[in-house]
């Protein structure tokens, strides 16, 4: 009987070879699978997981028959042959994410206008948008908070997660966890040759879990917040990249994975920028597939010109501008911005996570419409046991819902929505006031004029403009329109989750009364 999968889905080839000495190291095991239809070749790197077995993972992106063929050191591995189909992926499956350059083809680039490379979409071309929350060691909690961190992303507005595979030590995070990824223990050492495969099975597991859920795993591979009985900070760069090859090897046909090689990277000090450098190549040398990339930065920014990165995975850089700077890191890099840490919702007392949920809001807002995009995170410390943003379990905060409403105004921004330069040079053809006086002259778009100095702005040509006032509260404001269009005017109230219709239609100029704090003002052609 033939084999059926679904295009985007796992085909795993499981063997029986030798357990003798340590598989893990001694033992090469590939499988170049053919797609009969269209020729192509992709050649994937199996993993030992314990006493004789082996895998290998593959994720076919093309429909139909496909054969694959095994080489290995170990003859009972070696010369393994089949074949298998691949069904068309059902209505809920889009396969990876990517750069939307790098997947979007032909007419269909023109809707991203300047926008493409700023861009996420699916590998079938659907449009992704990232609202990530953060739970950094929520697979090294006791399975029943595993459970209800599941359950309550399942009824959350998260599309993306970024998560640890190593314990974290830090505040509020000081237990040793049940199972590590590593052979031995805490008292007798750990065995960074040997991995533990009961561990792996439940991350399997949980990564399956988010892609039912239509979660991205932003895996975080390295990061500082370690013990030194622990020591998986100050692993060798052997060791290291050792790991790091399992990981891609073992992760990369899982639809829903992220590569982030380490949070807060510039707070590991033996590890170099060329150290980093190498452990990229070996992610890419090992994931057959190609999963986004990125590095996390503490104070110092990384160079995400490099070409390993495909996005910029940013936290805040001072106490004051957060998700402003990213303007300047659209223009800095060229490429999709994530600020991965904007703060945090919460009362722990650190002032990155005691943010009112009205500040962590206005940063979601300033970020998005500035063209990027901002994670959520909470740490209340009052409310249970368990904290957020480290173990996952419940969420407690106001933004939740606030991020889910969000979500349905951004879903409606034309993908082509530019954001407005700082200097106001670039204002498509929407007409400026030169002054405030009645009557005052309008000029052209091009020319620079101070009309929106002071406001985040999106714009579609003349077709949609989305003005964000954040903490500003001005009584009115008035929008000059272009020549020769009806324009329908809503009035957002970001934090209170609604939308008021201005009556009618306008054309030439409307007058907007505001007068509250967290108001947005969204105008579109009709």
């Amino acid at each position: 009987m033939t084999t059926r999968i679904e295009q985007y889905r796992i085909f795993e080839l499981n063997l029986v070879g030798d357990a003798g000495g340590n598989p893990y190291a001694d033992v090469a095991l590939h499988a170049e699978f053919t797609s009969v239809e269209s020729g192509e070749k992709i050649r994937v790197g199996g993993f030992y997981r314990g006493r004789g077995h082996y895998s290998v993972r593959f994720m076919p992106s093309i429909t139909g028959v496909w054969q694959y063929h095994t080489d290995s050191n170990d003859a009972e591995l070696n010369g393994v042959t089949g074949t298998f189909t691949v069904d068309a992926a059902s209505s809920d499956n889009h396969g990876r994410v990517l750069p939307a350059a790098d997947v979007v083809r032909g007419a269909a680039r023109d809707a991203y206008g300047s926008q493409l490379p700023f861009r996420f979409s699916y590998e079938d071309g659907t449009p992704y948008e990232p609202y990530g929350t953060t739970c950094y060691a929520w697979t090294s909690q006791p399975r029943d908070v595993q459970v209800r961190t599941l359950s309550t992303l399942a009824n959350s507005p998260f599309n993306k997660i970024r998560m640890c595979v190593f314990p974290k030590f830090y505040d509020f995070n000081v237990l040793d966890p049940e199972l590590f990824a590593y052979q031995g223990s805490i008292q007798d050492g750990f065995d960074h040759r040997r991995f533990n495969e009961s561990f792996f099975e439940n991350l399997d597991h949980r990564i399956e879990q988010l892609a039912d859920l239509g979660v991205e795993a932003d895996i975080i591979l390295l990061h500082p917040y370690d013990k030194p009985e622990w020591g998986f900070s100050m692993m060798s760069r052997d060791d290291d990249e050792f790991y790091l090859g399992y990981m891609a090897r073992r992760y990369g046909a899982c639809k829903n994975v992220w590569w982030s090689l380490a949070n807060e990277y510039d707070l590991m000090p033996g590890k170099s920028l060329e150290d980093w450098r190498r452990y990229a190549r070996v992610i890419m040398a090992n994931d057959a597939f190609g999963h986004l990339r990125s590095i996390h930065n503490c104070v110092k920014v990384y160079d995400y010109n490099e070409p390993w990165c495909t996005h910029c995975s940013l936290q805040r850089v001072d106490t004051t501008r957060t998700t402003e700077c990213i303007t300047d890191w659209r223009r800095q890099f060229g490429k999709p911005v994530v600020c991965d840490e904007a703060g945090y919702e919460g009362n722990i007392y650190w002032g990155w996570g005691n943010l009112p949920g009205t500040e962590l809001m206005r940063r979601f807002w300033e970020g998005a419409v500035r063209g990027g995009y901002v994670t959520h995170g909470e740490t209340f410390i009052d409310k249970g046991p368990q904290v957020w943003w480290a173990h996952g379990g419940e969420l407690h905060g106001e933004c939740p819902s606030r991020i889910d409403f969000m979500r349905k105004i951004f879903g409606t921004v034309p993908l082509d929505a530019t954001p407005l330069d700082p200097d106001c040079t670039s204002l498509q053809t929407w007409p400026v006031r030169t002054s405030l006086d009645e009557g005052a002259q309008m000029i052209p778009a091009k020319e620079k004029a101070m009309q929106y100095w002071d406001v985040p702005v999106l714009r579609s040509a003349e077709n949609y403009q989305l003005v964000y006032f954040g903490w500003y509260r001005p009584l009115y404001r008035e929008f000059p329109l272009p020549a020769g269009h009806h324009y329908a005017v809503d009035v957002i109230d970001t934090w209170n989750m609604t939308v008021n219709r201005l009556p009618g239609t306008y054309e030439d100029t409307v007058k907007v009364d505001l007068g509250r704090q967290y108001l947005a003002v969204r105008i579109r052609m009709v």
